[in-house]
C-alpha cells in the first residue's frame, strides 16, 4: 500500500528520522561539495569574520563560535587551528561526532541555551523541511509524495500557508509551484534567539520567486543532482527565501550580501599572482587563486547569499 504524505513530513523523516540521511557519519562530504570542502580560504574568511565580531564586542575571552548543521566538522576543525584557544567552538549536528575532530571542538545535538559570539548556519536552512504547493484549476494545494518519490495533488492550503505565500511567494499560474518557507523562518528565529549578543550568519542559495516558478526542491546523491526521493538515501534540499528569514527577527540589524562580495571583503582574492623565482611558491599561489575563483564564482559557490544579523554590535562587512 502506497503511503502519501506532504513534503514537509516526508522530508523530515528522510533527513532526520531514525534512519535519516543526516544521522549518518559520512555526510555531507560523500554526497555534495560545500565551501568548506573547496578551500582553506573559506576557513580563513570565516576566521577573519569571527575576529572582527570579537573585536567589535571587545571580547576578552568569553566568545563562542557555534555552527548549526556542522556536517563533518570540516570548518570547525580548520577554525580550531586559527582562532584563540580560549574561545569555545561548538558544532551542532544530529550525526555522531566525527573522528579526528580537535578536542577543543564541542559536539552537540542542540544549540547552547545562551551564548555570545558568532552563530553560523552554512547550508543548514536549505535542509529545514518545507511543504510544497502547486496552483491547480481550483486553487492552491499541498503536494503529497510517496516514499518512492511519486507525487500527487493533496488538500487545499490552509489560511496560514496562504498568508505566507501571499506575502513572500505568490503563485499565480496553474502548474506553478512554491516551497513554503515558514518552517525556515521559525527555525532561524529560534536559533538566533539563543544568541545573546553577537552576529548570526546564514549562508545558502536564495530563492527568487519571480524566477523559480517551478520551485527548487531537488536531491543529491553520491555527488550528483538527482530527483528528490524521500527514502533516506540522499539529500533533499530547496533554496531559501532569505528575506522572509530576515523578517522573522525584528530586533536586530540585518544585511543581505552575495557570497562573492562577502568573501572579497574578508580578503579572498582571485587576482593572478606575479611570477616568483621560487616555482613552488608560485604554483601554490596559483592554486590559491583557483580555489578563490571557485568560492567567488557567480555561477557556483559565489552565488550563495549571506544573511547577517547583529545583536548589540555593529554589522560586520
Amino acid at each position: 500500500m502506497t503511503v502519501w504524505r506532504r513534503w514537509r513530513e516526508a522530508m523530515a523523516d528522510a533527513l532526520y528520522g531514525v534512519n535519516g540521511f543526516y544521522r549518518r557519519p559520512d555526510v555531507p562530504a560523500a554526497h555534495f561539495r560545500t565551501s568548506a570542502h573547496a578551500s582553506p580560504l573559506w576557513a580563513d574568511a570565516i576566521g577573519s569574520l569571527a575576529e572582527r565580531v570579537a573585536h567589535d564586542m571587545a571580547a576578552t575571552g568569553d566568545f563562542t563560535v557555534v555552527e548549526v548543521g556542522a556536517g563533518g566538522g570540516e570548518l570547525l576543525a580548520d577554525l580550531a587551528a586559527r582562532l584563540p584557544n580560549e574561545w569555545r567552538l561548538v558544532g551542532v549536528e544530529l550525526a555522531p561526532r566525527p573522528g579526528g575532530l580537535p578536542d577543543r571542538v564541542e559536539w552537540e545535538q542542540q544549540l547552547p541555551a545562551h551564548f555570545e559570539g558568532l552563530l553560523l548556519a552554512v547550508e543548514w536552512l536549505d535542509v529545514v523541511p518545507v511543504d510544497v504547493v502547486e496552483r491547480t484549476d481550483d486553487g492552491l494545494h499541498f503536494v503529497e509524495v510517496s516514499t518512492g518519490g511519486s507525487e500527487r495533488i493533496g488538500a487545499p492550503v490552509d489560511t496560514d500557508t496562504s498568508a505566507w505565500l501571499d506575502r513572500w511567494w505568490p503563485v499565480t499560474d496553474v502548474g506553478d509551484r512554491a516551497e513554503v518557507g515558514a518552517t525556515r523562518d521559525e527555525a532561524w528565529a529560534t536559533a538566533v534567539a539563543r544568541l545573546s549578543r553577537g552576529v548570526a550568519v546564514a549562508v545558502d542559495y536564495a530563492v527568487d520567486p519571480r524566477r523559480d516558478v517551478a520551485g527548487t526542491l531537488t536531491g543529491y546523491r553520491n555527488g550528483r543532482q538527482v530527483l528528490p526521493v524521500p527514502d533516506g538515501s540522499g539529500d533533499i534540499t530547496a533554496h531559501v527565501l532569505m528575506d522572509s528569514c530576515a523578517a522573522a527577527i525584528t530586533d536586530v540589524e540585518s544585511r543581505l550580501v552575495a557570497q562573492r562580495e562577502a568573501l572579497r571583503a574578508l580578503g579572498v582574492d582571485r587576482q593572478r599572482p606575479a611570477y616568483a623565482d621560487d616555482a613552488q611558491v608560485y604554483l601554490a599561489a596559483l592554486q590559491e587563486v583557483g580555489e578563490a575563483m571557485e568560492l567567488l564564482d557567480p555561477n557556483g559557490l559565489g552565488a550563495f547569499s549571506w544573511l547577517l544579523q547583529a545583536k548589540d554590535v555593529p554589522l560586520p562587512l
